[in-house]
Protein backbone atom coordinates (compact mmCIF):
# COMPACT_ATOMS: atom_id res chain seq x y z
CA UNK A 1 0.00 0.00 0.00
CA UNK A 2 5.14 0.57 2.62
CA UNK A 3 13.53 4.77 8.52
CA UNK A 4 16.77 4.87 7.26
CA UNK A 5 18.38 2.33 4.94
CA UNK A 6 20.61 1.04 7.73
CA UNK A 7 17.65 0.48 10.02
CA UNK A 8 15.72 -1.33 7.28
CA UNK A 9 18.66 -3.61 6.60
CA UNK A 10 18.95 -4.37 10.30
CA UNK A 11 15.28 -5.21 10.55
CA UNK A 12 15.50 -7.35 7.45
CA UNK A 13 18.50 -9.26 8.78
CA UNK A 14 16.72 -9.95 12.04
CA UNK A 15 13.59 -11.05 10.21
CA UNK A 16 15.51 -13.43 7.99
CA UNK A 17 17.31 -14.90 10.98
CA UNK A 18 14.07 -15.45 12.86
CA UNK A 19 12.34 -16.95 9.85
CA UNK A 20 15.25 -18.97 8.54
CA UNK A 21 13.91 -22.27 9.79
CA UNK A 22 10.45 -21.84 8.30
CA UNK A 23 11.80 -20.52 4.99
CA UNK A 24 14.21 -23.43 4.71
CA UNK A 25 11.12 -25.57 4.21
CA UNK A 26 10.52 -23.61 1.01
CA UNK A 27 13.94 -23.97 -0.62
CA UNK A 28 14.10 -22.50 -4.10
CA UNK A 29 15.88 -25.59 -5.33
CA UNK A 30 13.58 -28.06 -3.61
CA UNK A 31 9.93 -26.94 -3.96
CA UNK A 32 7.22 -28.67 -1.93
CA UNK A 33 6.54 -30.79 -5.01
CA UNK A 34 7.16 -30.28 -8.70
CA UNK A 35 3.87 -28.45 -9.20
CA UNK A 36 3.91 -26.35 -6.02
CA UNK A 37 5.52 -22.92 -5.69
CA UNK A 38 5.89 -20.59 -2.73
CA UNK A 39 4.85 -16.94 -2.94
CA UNK A 40 4.92 -14.25 -0.25
CA UNK A 41 1.89 -12.11 0.43
CA UNK A 42 1.92 -8.93 2.47
CA UNK A 43 0.39 -9.08 5.93
CA UNK A 44 -1.24 -5.66 6.38
CA UNK A 45 -3.21 -4.60 3.29
CA UNK A 46 -6.81 -5.72 3.72
CA UNK A 47 -8.94 -6.45 1.78
CA UNK A 48 -6.31 -7.59 -0.73
CA UNK A 49 -3.73 -9.42 1.37
CA UNK A 50 -3.40 -9.45 5.14
CA UNK A 51 -2.73 -11.72 8.07
CA UNK A 52 -5.93 -13.37 9.22
CA UNK A 53 -4.81 -12.64 12.77
CA UNK A 54 -2.53 -9.67 13.61
CA UNK A 55 0.97 -10.84 14.40
CA UNK A 56 0.54 -14.18 12.65
CA UNK A 57 3.83 -15.82 11.75
CA UNK A 58 5.18 -16.52 8.29
CA UNK A 59 3.68 -20.01 8.08
CA UNK A 60 0.15 -18.60 8.28
CA UNK A 61 -1.30 -17.98 4.85
CA UNK A 62 -2.52 -14.42 4.18
CA UNK A 63 -6.15 -13.89 3.22
CA UNK A 64 -7.84 -11.53 0.79
CA UNK A 65 -8.79 -10.93 -2.82
CA UNK A 66 -5.21 -11.06 -4.13
CA UNK A 67 -4.61 -14.39 -2.43
CA UNK A 68 -7.76 -15.84 -4.00
CA UNK A 69 -6.90 -14.43 -7.41
CA UNK A 70 -3.27 -15.59 -7.44
CA UNK A 71 -4.34 -19.07 -6.37
CA UNK A 72 -7.01 -19.24 -9.09
CA UNK A 73 -4.73 -17.92 -11.86
CA UNK A 74 -1.98 -20.43 -11.13
CA UNK A 75 -4.48 -23.27 -10.63
CA UNK A 76 -5.73 -22.61 -14.17
CA UNK A 77 -2.21 -23.55 -15.31
CA UNK A 78 -1.98 -26.65 -13.13
CA UNK A 79 0.30 -24.96 -10.57
CA UNK A 80 -0.27 -25.27 -6.83
CA UNK A 81 0.83 -22.39 -4.65
CA UNK A 82 1.73 -22.14 -1.00
CA UNK A 83 1.74 -18.71 0.64
CA UNK A 84 3.80 -17.21 3.42
CA UNK A 85 2.69 -14.13 5.31
CA UNK A 86 5.22 -11.28 5.82
CA UNK A 87 5.50 -7.47 5.94
CA UNK A 88 5.59 -5.96 2.48
CA UNK A 89 9.19 -4.70 2.48
CA UNK A 90 10.39 -8.15 3.52
CA UNK A 91 8.08 -9.73 0.96
CA UNK A 92 9.74 -7.78 -1.85
CA UNK A 93 13.22 -8.53 -0.53
CA UNK A 94 12.50 -12.26 -0.37
CA UNK A 95 11.42 -12.16 -4.02
CA UNK A 96 14.36 -10.01 -5.07
CA UNK A 97 16.86 -12.44 -3.52
CA UNK A 98 15.08 -15.60 -4.68
CA UNK A 99 13.97 -16.87 -1.28
CA UNK A 100 10.45 -17.09 -2.67
CA UNK A 101 9.26 -17.20 -6.26
CA UNK A 102 7.37 -13.92 -6.02
CA UNK A 103 5.69 -11.28 -3.88
CA UNK A 104 2.37 -9.45 -4.14
CA UNK A 105 0.94 -6.75 -4.27
CA UNK A 106 3.56 -4.61 -6.02
CA UNK A 107 3.32 -1.66 -8.37
CA UNK A 108 5.88 -1.18 -11.12
CA UNK A 109 8.02 1.93 -10.66
CA UNK A 110 11.18 3.29 -12.26
CA UNK A 111 13.03 2.11 -9.16
CA UNK A 112 11.96 -1.55 -9.25
CA UNK A 113 11.17 -2.19 -12.90
CA UNK A 114 14.42 -4.04 -13.61
CA UNK A 115 14.56 -5.95 -10.32
CA UNK A 116 11.73 -8.42 -10.97
CA UNK A 117 9.96 -10.34 -13.72
CA UNK A 118 6.52 -8.86 -14.40
CA UNK A 119 3.47 -10.62 -15.81
CA UNK A 120 0.97 -8.84 -18.02
CA UNK A 121 -1.61 -7.49 -17.55
CA UNK A 122 -1.81 -6.28 -13.94
CA UNK A 123 -3.95 -8.27 -11.50
CA UNK A 124 -6.14 -5.25 -10.72
CA UNK A 125 -6.06 -1.47 -10.30
CA UNK A 126 -6.49 0.56 -7.14
CA UNK A 127 -6.46 4.31 -6.60
CA UNK A 128 -3.66 5.94 -4.63
CA UNK A 129 -5.60 8.62 -2.78
CA UNK A 130 -4.70 11.72 -0.81
CA UNK A 131 -6.40 11.81 2.58
CA UNK A 132 -6.72 14.90 4.76
CA UNK A 133 -8.48 15.92 7.94
CA UNK A 134 -12.23 16.38 7.95
CA UNK A 135 -12.01 20.18 8.02
CA UNK A 136 -9.99 20.26 4.79
CA UNK A 137 -11.71 22.45 2.19
CA UNK A 138 -11.05 23.12 -1.47
CA UNK A 139 -10.89 21.47 -4.85
CA UNK A 140 -9.71 17.93 -5.57
CA UNK A 141 -5.95 17.75 -5.02
CA UNK A 142 -3.35 16.32 -7.39
CA UNK A 143 0.30 15.38 -6.93
CA UNK A 144 1.53 18.89 -7.76
CA UNK A 145 -0.64 20.32 -4.97
CA UNK A 146 1.44 18.41 -2.41
CA UNK A 147 4.54 20.51 -3.05
CA UNK A 148 5.42 22.47 0.06
CA UNK A 149 3.13 20.27 2.15
CA UNK A 150 3.96 17.65 4.81
CA UNK A 151 2.97 14.29 3.36
CA UNK A 152 3.33 10.90 5.02
CA UNK A 153 3.62 7.51 3.34
CA UNK A 154 4.26 3.95 4.50
CA UNK A 155 7.90 2.90 4.51
CA UNK A 156 8.76 0.06 2.14
CA UNK A 157 5.65 0.30 -0.05
CA UNK A 158 5.89 0.96 -3.78
CA UNK A 159 4.85 4.51 -4.66
CA UNK A 160 5.00 6.36 -8.00
CA UNK A 161 8.50 7.59 -8.78
CA UNK A 162 7.07 11.06 -9.47
CA UNK A 163 6.11 11.29 -5.80
CA UNK A 164 9.20 9.66 -4.30
CA UNK A 165 11.65 11.81 -6.29
CA UNK A 166 9.88 15.16 -5.96
CA UNK A 167 12.08 17.05 -3.48
CA UNK A 168 9.52 19.85 -3.20
CA UNK A 169 7.20 17.56 -1.21
CA UNK A 170 8.08 17.27 2.49
CA UNK A 171 7.94 13.51 2.98
CA UNK A 172 7.60 11.60 6.23
CA UNK A 173 7.62 7.82 6.45
CA UNK A 174 5.61 5.64 8.82
CA UNK A 175 5.88 1.98 9.74
CA UNK A 176 2.31 1.15 8.69
CA UNK A 177 -0.88 2.54 7.20
CA UNK A 178 -2.31 2.61 10.72
CA UNK A 179 0.55 4.86 11.81
CA UNK A 180 -0.29 7.21 8.91
CA UNK A 181 -3.81 7.64 10.23
CA UNK A 182 -2.48 8.53 13.69
CA UNK A 183 0.02 11.02 12.22
CA UNK A 184 -2.74 12.82 10.36
CA UNK A 185 -5.06 12.92 13.38
CA UNK A 186 -2.27 14.35 15.55
CA UNK A 187 -1.56 17.03 12.89
CA UNK A 188 2.04 15.94 12.47
CA UNK A 189 1.45 16.01 8.70
CA UNK A 190 -0.95 17.75 6.34
CA UNK A 191 -1.83 14.74 4.20
CA UNK A 192 -1.30 10.99 3.98
CA UNK A 193 -1.26 8.64 1.03
CA UNK A 194 -3.41 5.52 1.19
CA UNK A 195 -4.88 3.30 -1.48
CA UNK A 196 -8.56 4.08 -1.58
CA UNK A 197 -10.27 0.84 -0.54
CA UNK A 198 -7.68 -0.28 2.05
CA UNK A 199 -7.60 3.31 3.29
CA UNK A 200 -11.32 3.51 3.96
CA UNK A 201 -11.25 0.12 5.67
CA UNK A 202 -8.41 1.32 7.91
CA UNK A 203 -10.19 4.56 8.76
CA UNK A 204 -13.50 2.85 9.49
CA UNK A 205 -11.71 0.38 11.77
CA UNK A 206 -10.21 3.29 13.78
CA UNK A 207 -13.00 4.82 15.91
CA UNK A 208 -11.19 8.11 16.52
CA UNK A 209 -10.66 8.55 12.77
CA UNK A 210 -14.26 8.13 11.65
CA UNK A 211 -15.64 11.38 10.26
CA UNK A 212 -12.28 13.03 11.06
CA UNK A 213 -10.43 11.97 7.90
CA UNK A 214 -11.62 12.19 4.33
CA UNK A 215 -10.36 11.60 0.81
CA UNK A 216 -9.26 14.95 -0.68
CA UNK A 217 -7.48 14.00 -3.89
CA UNK A 218 -5.85 11.56 -6.26
CA UNK A 219 -2.19 10.81 -6.96
CA UNK A 220 -2.60 7.99 -9.47
CA UNK A 221 -4.56 4.93 -10.52
CA UNK A 222 -2.08 2.06 -10.16
CA UNK A 223 -1.91 -1.50 -11.36
CA UNK A 224 -0.82 -4.21 -8.94
CA UNK A 225 1.29 -7.23 -9.84
CA UNK A 226 3.01 -10.30 -8.50
CA UNK A 227 6.69 -9.35 -8.58
CA UNK A 228 8.27 -12.60 -9.71
CA UNK A 229 11.88 -13.26 -8.77
CA UNK A 230 14.72 -13.01 -11.25
CA UNK A 231 16.91 -15.02 -8.85
CA UNK A 232 14.47 -17.88 -8.27
CA UNK A 233 14.78 -20.81 -10.73
CA UNK A 234 11.03 -20.76 -11.37
CA UNK A 235 10.54 -17.00 -11.57
CA UNK A 236 10.58 -16.55 -15.35
CA UNK A 237 8.40 -19.60 -15.96
CA UNK A 238 5.87 -18.53 -13.36
CA UNK A 239 5.57 -15.01 -14.74
CA UNK A 240 4.79 -16.46 -18.17
CA UNK A 241 2.32 -18.95 -16.71
CA UNK A 242 0.65 -16.22 -14.67
CA UNK A 243 0.24 -14.04 -17.77
CA UNK A 244 -1.31 -16.94 -19.61
CA UNK A 245 -3.62 -17.87 -16.74
CA UNK A 246 -4.78 -14.30 -16.18
CA UNK A 247 -5.58 -13.91 -19.88
CA UNK A 248 -7.47 -17.20 -19.83
CA UNK A 249 -9.56 -16.16 -16.81
CA UNK A 250 -10.39 -12.85 -18.44
CA UNK A 251 -11.58 -14.67 -21.57
CA UNK A 252 -13.72 -17.28 -19.83
CA UNK A 253 -15.38 -14.86 -17.42
CA UNK A 254 -13.99 -16.35 -14.21
CA UNK A 255 -11.89 -13.24 -13.53
CA UNK A 256 -14.96 -11.01 -13.73
CA UNK A 257 -16.97 -13.32 -11.49
CA UNK A 258 -14.24 -13.31 -8.84
CA UNK A 259 -13.97 -9.52 -9.04
CA UNK A 260 -17.75 -9.01 -8.86
CA UNK A 261 -17.97 -11.19 -5.75
CA UNK A 262 -15.13 -9.21 -4.16
CA UNK A 263 -16.86 -5.90 -4.89
CA UNK A 264 -20.09 -7.18 -3.36
CA UNK A 265 -18.24 -8.01 -0.15
CA UNK A 266 -16.28 -4.75 -0.04
CA UNK A 267 -18.34 -1.68 -0.79
CA UNK A 268 -16.21 1.32 0.08
CA UNK A 269 -16.67 4.77 -1.40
Amino acid sequence: MRTSALRRLGQLGLGIALLGLSLSTFSADEPVDKNTVVLAGEDDWAPYSSAEKPGADTQTSPVGYSVDLVRAVLASQGIKVQFINVPFARCMQYAKTGQVAGCFNATITDDNRSDYVWHQPAMFEEELSIFGRGDNQGAELRLSDLRGKRVAYTNGYTYPSEFMHDSRIQKFSAVSDGALVRMLLSKRVDYILLNRTPGWMRIDATPEARNQIKRVGLVSMDGFWVAFSKQHPQGERLAAAFSQGLAQMRRDGSYQRLQDEFRRRVSYR
